[in-house]
Parts: C-alpha cells; structure tokens; sequence
C-alpha cells in the first residue's frame, strides 16, 4: 500500500514550528547587562560645560 505525502500539509507544519522556535528563542533571550560607570559621565558633562562657560 503506497503512501501519499500531503505536501501543503507538511509545509505548514513545518512554518507553525518554526514560528514557534523562533518565538521561544525571542522569549528566552536576555539582553546583554552593561556595566555604566555614572560617575565618569558626570565628569564628562562637567567637562564639557566648563569647556562652553
């Protein structure tokens, strides 16, 4: 007995579980945490206001 591939089925199928991966990829990446030093910001912004005034 021959089997019959239902190719549009497949197809979607396959797009719904990779919408899926994707979606669950996207939820459990985190983003990348950086380190800011504020006070060397502030001194920056000192500088460039003693630099204008």
């Amino acid at each position: 007995m021959a089997v019959t591939r239902l190719k549009r089925k497949n197809r979607k199928d396959r797009s719904k579980s990779a919408v899926r991966r994707q979606t669950l990829k996207i939820q459990n990446a985190k983003p990348v945490i950086k380190n800011v030093d504020i006070e060397k910001i502030k001194e920056e912004f000192r500088a460039k206001k003693d630099k204008k005034g």
